[in-house]
């Protein structure tokens, strides 16, 4: 079976639509990049070299420097997609990054976005 077509997709094209669904909630950037440096272990200079290089989503997922250990701790839906069931490694990874982005949208409070 074919990889999904995300997976090839640079992640530089999608980050701005995360960016641009927290503004229209009026969240900011900034809180987009931190859930990102959460999630991945990026700092701030890591996230900007991944965007500048255009890594895909693959890419930026296997360089990424370490997961955060309270990932299992994201559950729910998105896409229609319970996240805590995606088999694929790397498509889970997506999803946890899209349901931390859609919290982040829907004015959830960062401490549990950030599952503190």
């Amino acid at each position: 079976m074919p990889a999904h077509k995300i997976f090839t997709t640079p992640f530089a094209k999608v980050y701005p639509m995360y960016v641009q669904k927290a503004e229209r909630k009026n969240r900011t950037k900034e809180e987009v990049d931190q859930v990102i440096r959460w999630l991945t272990g990026y700092d701030e200079a890591g996230l900007r070299r991944q965007i500048k290089q255009e890594n895909d989503f693959e890419t930026f997922f296997a360089q990424a420097p370490r997961m955060h250990p309270n990932v299992s701790l994201i559950k729910g839906v998105v896409c229609g997609i319970r996240v805590e069931e995606v088999e694929d490694p790397l498509m889970q990874k997506i999803r946890w990054l899209d349901k931390l982005v859609d919290e982040l949208a829907k004015g959830k409070a960062m401490e549990k976005i950030l599952r503190q």
